[in-house]
């Protein structure tokens, strides 16, 4: 959902428009000596301009292209998500992976429902800037035949679109503490986290919050989705006892083919997430799409070539890995950058979050475990000051609000201090609150023996 503020989008030279060819089946009909002459009605049928909807209904195609968006943003999650994060987990952990994701899915849902999208995107009066009101609690306002603010699509597609953003992101954060957290402490956390975090970002940029009349340029989730899970997911990884034998004995992969199969299927499912952020099936769908795709192929050929060199051999894990990097880091701008952009920031993207996951757990020795701060933040941050660069129409982007890079890249900049600030003072308080609800940590004999026996006393593989 990009910013409330229109993009500046350059004229296309001729206007853009594609001369039709004819019908040949009115060539058919024509050439037919013994037809009645009633060619002239039949042309002019063929001719009239489509009735408008009474009312101004919902725009069919907008809202065709709508529903199928939301399904690959969950398609994302649930499978994507969980089969990449499961893969990357302990054989004895699996599960647990797989529960955490479809957990919270239901979880969000309904929190999305009671009262997140109201505070996401409803009127909060003379606190807009900072949070919506509690008007649309339990999705009051909405009627059968309420419009999105478009007016293009049912409002009801617009929500349920949204909360399949609300679903990923807490979903993210999963991977920062894998084979560690208990059960009831997940839950807590996401429920105060999608509270506390989630919806006061979303609403400072997509309800039109402070950062959104600031000028932030944000398509798709750069700074709500991506910044905010990595952010969370460093602050609780650093606050909770790293599993046993970091960082002299990191745990591999159980099952690299699930990951591959989760990359992929994420990587599908992010046209979905960038492009249905144009709320529309037009030219700015279009460019996230092929944006997408270009910087997520550099940046996993990038990760790819880094590990050859660092490995001597190019790794599995890396390119996968890459991938995802590079989806995360085109999202904010996908839709303002063009083609040559993208290439550009999955290149940057490829290399950075290369460099960070060694920095984190090597340098800092925070057990991150499935690099999301890495991955989701540091490629959040990186394509959101990307964009305040190759959005500009001299680089084929749609143009800045601020009128030049420097100006432009002084917003972004701002954006991502104040979204990593606010959700790691966020994200310590909430911990600290979980802790005081419930144990937060799994004791080592609880990690010894794996969260799918210890959680849930169920097993993922069963060997005979």
């Amino acid at each position: 959902m990009r910013t409330t503020i229109p993009a500046i989008r350059p004229r296309r030279p001729g206007g853009g428009k594609i001369r039709a060819r004819g019908r040949p089946e009115m060539a058919r009909f024509k050439s037919n000596p013994r037809a009645p002459r009633r060619w002239p009605a039949a042309l002019a049928v063929l001719l009239a301009p489509a009735p408008a909807l009474a009312g101004g209904g919902p725009d069919s195609g907008d809202t065709a292209w709508m529903l199928t968006a939301t399904a690959l943003v969950l398609f994302m999650t649930l499978p994507g998500l969980a089969l990449f994060y499961a893969g990357m987990s302990r054989s004895s952990s699996v599960l647990s992976v797989l529960m955490h994701g479809f957990a919270i899915a239901c979880l969000a849902s309904l929190a999305w429902f009671a009262y997140g999208y109201s505070l996401a995107f409803g009127d909060g009066g003379g606190m807009n800037a900072w949070i919506g009101g509690p008007g649309n609690l339990f999705l009051a306002e909405l009627g059968r035949d309420s419009m999105a603010a478009s007016g293009a699509i049912p409002e009801s597609v617009f929500i349920v679109f949204q909360m399949t953003f609300a679903i990923i992101a807490p979903v993210l954060v999963v991977g920062s503490f894998v084979q560690r957290l208990r059960f009831p402490a997940v839950l807590w956390f996401t429920l105060l986290w999608l509270t506390l975090v989630y919806c006061p970002v979303a609403h400072w940029v997509w309800g039109g919050g402070w950062l959104a009349g600031l000028g932030v340029l944000e398509f798709a989730g750069g700074l709500v989705v991506h910044l905010t899970a990595g952010t969370a997911g460093l602050v609780v990884a650093a606050m909770v006892a790293p599993r046993q034998g970091f960082p002299k004995r990191l745990s591999r992969p159980h099952n690299l083919t699930l990951s591959v199969l989760g990359a992929a299927i994420l990587w599908v499912g992010w046209f979905g997430f960038n492009a249905g952020s144009a709320v529309a099936a037009g030219s700015d769908a279009g460019m996230a799409v092929l944006t997408t795709q270009l910087a997520a192929a550099a940046a996993a050929l990038a990760w790819m070539a880094l590990d050859w060199l660092r490995h001597g051999t190019p790794k599995v894990l890396g390119i996968i890995t890459g991938a995802v990097a590079g989806l995360v880091a085109v999202t904010p701008a996908s839709g303002y950058v063009g083609p040559a952009g993208g290439v550009c920031i999955g290149l940057a993207a490829g290399a950075a979050c290369f460099g960070c996951t060694a920095w984190i757990k090597r340098g800092l020795q925070i057990d991150d475990s499935l690099d999301v701060f890495a991955v989701h933040g540091a490629g959040g941050a990186l394509g959101t000051l990307l964009c305040g660069v190759f959005a500009a129409e001299s680089l084929g982007g749609a143009g800045l609000h601020a009128g030049s890079i420097g100006g432009q890249l002084a917003i972004q900049a701002a954006g991502v201090a104040a979204v990593l600030l606010w959700t790691a003072a966020a994200t310590f308080a909430i911990v600290k609150v979980v802790g005081l609800l419930t144990t937060v940590r799994a004791s080592e004999e609880e990690e010894r023996m794996g969260l799918d026996l210890s959680q849930h006393e169920e097993s993922g593989y069963h060997l005979e």
